[in-house]
């Protein structure tokens, strides 16, 4: 009981004593009050108040999407739904996705986009930051590169996109996405991720028969990319364009994997898309297919090729006076290098022709014929 006692004591004692230590600064630390103990009218511990807190929240990204933001836009594709009784109905929305706004000359302002994004419109509407529309022009588009150029009054438009280079990028920076994922609802979504990879190689199906048209070289990013994306802008840290937002992947059992185009692959496209209303192209004049389409017991027998050939290029058709037909090309010839260099699919034919020729240029072309090895020399035309 006497220790029990003696406890009591003790604790009111220094409850007693504590206020007193405080006012003579003998204690080695601060006692505050707080914030329940004081009030805004004064009431609480004397002297005590209330300090708001302020927290500065820009960073360099939100610097960069107020910097962009005004540049992107929603690009809507409105097609004619005819009726029974009308040969051209009114136009409907048919699908929404994003655009770039580039360039501002003369009283014109240009976007770029897709070509997904406006294939098969019958009229175009550009979806302005501030929610305002504006009717577009379409200039040219390109399915090779999935990139097409509109042209609208440049009245309302304050601001364009400054156009970076994707030549330098990094593994692993920054990457910043803007778009209007899933239509007008979420327009002006930003999105924010890293660069995964460069160059990346995805196969493209344009007419939708199982083979492989042409291969696109993009960049990858886990920014997220949503449908209603498409055409909107990737931008590094500085609030540059890097890239146009084309495609992901889109799998169940996949997450982070986006693509766009490269603004260093996009620049000359769409400065050729305004100058001409689209690319000129080197052109052959041939249909042609890998002979790992053909049965490989055709090889010796309707193709009469000899054992050590082990890929190239069947001519299925011809085009009427085409180059092809010029030089004397023939159904069932066998193409199997160009300027020296071996090609085993048209994919390989098309990337050497679009990427390093133009039309004019000569090209060389070895080819077997009945078993024979023959090389001629044809002078490209354009393909319109």
């Amino acid at each position: 009981m006497p220790t029990i006692v003696g406890v009591i004591l003790g604790a009111v004692l220094v409850l007693l004593a504590l206020p007193a230590l405080v006012q003579t600064n003998i204690l080695p630390y601060d006692i505050a009050p707080s914030e329940e103990q004081t009030a805004e009218d004064g009431s609480g511990t004397p002297g005590a108040t209330k300090q708001p807190v302020q927290l500065d929240v820009s960073s360099q990204i939100t610097k960069v999407v107020e910097k962009v933001s005004p540049s992107i836009v929603g690009v809507v594709n409105l097609q004619s739904q005819a009726n029974f009784w009308e040969q051209e109905g009114t136009p409907e929305q048919a699908g929404i996705g994003s655009g770039v706004i580039y360039k501002k000359e003369d009283g014109t302002a240009y976007v770029v986009t897709n070509y997904h994004v406006i294939e098969g419109a019958s009229e175009i509407e550009v979806v302005l930051s501030d929610g305002a529309r504006e009717k577009a022009q379409l200039v040219g588009g390109d399915v090779f590169t999935d990139l097409a150029v509109l042209k609208m009054s440049g009245e309302n438009v304050e601001r364009v996109a400054e156009l970076g280079s994707s030549e330098n990028l990094q593994v692993g920076e920054p990457a910043i996405t803007i778009g209007n994922p899933l239509g007008l609802k979420f327009a002006g979504s930003v999105t924010k991720g890293i660069i995964s990879g460069k160059q990346r190689a995805i196969p493209q199906d344009f007419n939708g028969d199982g083979q492989q048209d042409w291969q696109a070289e993009v960049i990858q990013t886990d920014a997220a990319i949503n449908p209603g994306n498409s055409g909107g802008a990737l931008i590094n840290i500085k609030g540059q364009v890097i890239g146009i937002n084309s495609m992901k992947i889109a799998q169940s059992a996949v997450e982070g994997i986006g693509f766009a185009i490269p603004i260093d692959t996009v620049k000359p496209i769409i400065a050729e898309l305004e100058q001409y209303g689209q690319v000129n192209r080197p052109f052959i004049g041939i249909e042609a297919y890998g002979l790992n389409r053909v049965p490989t017991s055709e090889w010796r027998t309707t193709l009469n090729l000899p054992e050590d050939v082990e890929g190239g290029l069947y001519i299925r058709s011809i085009t009427r006076m085409s180059p092809a037909d010029k030089a004397g090309l023939q159904p069932l010839d066998v193409i199997t290098a160009i300027d020296g260099e071996p090609v085993q699919n048209i994919i390989d034919l098309r990337k050497y022709l679009y990427e390093e020729k133009d039309p004019g240029d000569n090209l060389e072309i070895t080819y077997y014929r009945d078993g024979e090895q023959n090389t001629v020399t044809i002078t490209l035309g354009s393909q319109q």
